[in-house]
C-alpha cells in the first residue's frame, strides 16, 4: 500500500493492488489509511514504550487503554486477571480503576517477574490491590494458582499480554475462559502483529502465528462466545474504525 497525504490539497490518496483511490482528508476512508501508516511507523519507532500510568511503564496504546477503561467500568469484575506484567504499569493501571469503582482486585501473571520490576510493584501505592504469580501462565498449577483468586461468585475479565503466539493464546484462552461469566471479556492483545509482517522486529509467520488468529479460531469451535467489540459510550465524530493494537480481541461470552 502506498499512501500519500496532501495537506495542502486536503485529501488523502491510497494505492493498493493497482488501484488509486482519492478521499477527502475529512473521510473516515482517509483516517483509516492514514491510521494504517500511524501504526507501523509508531510500531517502528517503539512509540508504545513512551507512556507510563501513575509512575510505572504500560507499554500500550493511549487509544487501548481508554477503551479497556469502559469496558473495565461497565463490567465492574471482581477481578481483573492480566497475564503478562512487564514493568507493572497495566497492573497499576487496573488497580487504580479498582480503587476509583470502589471494587475489585487484579492478578497479575508472568513466567518471570524481574527483581527490580517486582520491588517497584511492590512499594506502589496501588500494590494493595494487586497480588502476582510466578508462573508459565498455561501451566495448570499457574491456572489452579489464579482460580484460587477468583472466588465462585466473582466476576472477572481476562486480560491476555503475555507470550502472543497463535498456539499459546489458543490454549490460554482455553485455561481462562471458564472463569469468565456472560457479558464479561477475555481479551485477547496484540493481534496488530498480523499487520506488521515485514517490520522491525516481526517475524514472517505474523501474518497467522498472532493473537487474533487465536481468538478467532477460539470462537468459532467455542459457541458460547463471540468476537464483539464494547459499545463506544459517546462518539460525536465521523470516526468508528478504532485506532488500536488489539484488532478481534475482545472475546465476550454470551452465554
Amino acid at each position: 500500500m502506498k499512501i500519500n497525504v496532501d495537506m495542502e490539497a486536503d485529501k488523502v490518496v491510497v494505492e493498493e493492488s493497482g488501484e488509486v483511490r482519492t478521499f477527502p482528508m475529512g473521510s473516515p476512508e482517509a483516517f483509516s489509511a492514514i491510521v494504517k501508516a500511524y501504526l507501523r511507523c509508531g510500531w517502528d519507532n517503539k512509540y508504545v514504550y513512551s507512556f507510563t500510568w501513575l509512575g510505572r511503564p504500560i507499554i500500550q496504546l493511549p487509544d487501548d487503554m481508554v477503551r479497556i477503561q469502559e469496558v473495565i467500568y461497565a463490567v465492574k469484575p471482581d477481578v481483573i486477571v492480566e497475564i503478562g506484567i512487564a514493568h507493572g504499569g497495566s497492573l497499576v493501571f487496573s488497580a487504580s480503576l479498582c480503587k476509583a469503582i470502589g471494587k475489585g482486585k487484579v492478578v497479575g501473571v508472568d513466567i518471570e517477574i524481574r527483581p527490580h520490576n517486582r520491588k517497584a510493584i511492590e512499594a506502589h501505592e496501588m500494590f494493595p490491590f494487586i497480588t502476582m504469580i510466578e508462573g508459565d501462565s498455561i501451566d495448570p498449577e499457574t491456572v489452579k494458582k489464579v482460580a484460587q483468586q477468583i472466588g465462585p461468585k466473582d466476576r472477572a475479565i481476562i486480560l491476555l499480554d503475555g507470550r502472543h503466539t497463535r498456539a499459546h493464546v489458543r490454549a490460554e484462552l482455553e485455561a481462562y475462559s471458564p472463569f469468565v461469566g456472560v457479558g464479561s471479556y477475555i481479551v485477547a492483545m496484540d493481534g496488530i502483529q498480523k499487520d506488521l509482517v515485514g517490520a522491525p522486529r516481526s517475524s514472517p509467520d505474523w501474518a497467522t502465528n498472532n493473537p487474533a488468529t487465536a481468538a478467532l479460531e477460539f470462537v468459532a469451535a467455542n459457541p458460547d462466545f463471540v468476537i464483539e467489540d464494547p459499545i463506544i459510550p459517546f462518539n460525536e465524530g465521523t470516526i468508528t474504525e478504532k485506532v488500536t493494537y488489539w484488532p478481534s480481541a475482545f472475546v465476550k461470552r454470551i452465554k
